[in-house]
């Protein structure tokens, strides 16, 4: 099953911005945020990566396309925060819901590695929501290793 990165059109960025934006503000409302809050955390993050508006080679958004060319997902990679350039980030990664399961999330993994590893990076980190037991167990199996585990209780009453 073949798989290819292909660099995000300048002109899509909006779009995929505003994509990027919503199913993270989910993630966070997931996990107990206020829709409000979810979104202006989400919109801000976007803002803070990309100042200019636009993707560059250290923070690049890519589609991911299957052998026929048509879009399955997108995946965005880039140098990390820290001040470390050998250390890079995938800072979001998503596969459309009728593809998942099909190995293109795998593959799109493999490819960011490369392509992390061609600007330079000795190390690509990520994030997984605890609830997303599918994608951490891909990334297990990928070799990517727990570095941190946040938990949380809930003390509202049932």
């Amino acid at each position: 099953m073949p798989i290819r990165l292909e660099p995000l059109d300048p002109n899509s960025f909006t779009r995929w911005a505003e994509t990027s934006s919503r199913e993270y503000a989910a993630d966070l409302v997931s996990l107990g945020a206020s829709s409000a809050q979810a979104r202006s955390q989400a919109e801000a993050s976007l803002r803070d990566s990309f100042p200019e508006g636009r993707t560059g080679a250290d923070n690049a958004v890519f589609n991911l396309l299957d052998d026929a060319g048509v879009g399955v997902g997108y995946i965005w990679v880039g140098r990390d925060r820290s001040d470390d350039p050998t250390s890079w980030w995938v800072w979001d990664i998503l596969v459309d819901s009728e593809n998942r399961g099909k190995g293109y999330g795998r593959e799109g993994m493999k490819l960011a590695e490369e392509y992390a590893r061609s600007r330079g990076a000795t190390t690509l980190g990520l994030n997984v929501f605890g609830f997303n037991k599918s994608a951490r167990s891909l990334y297990e199996s990928l070799g990517y290793e727990t570095t941190s585990v946040k938990m949380r209780k809930s003390l509202v009453p049932d």
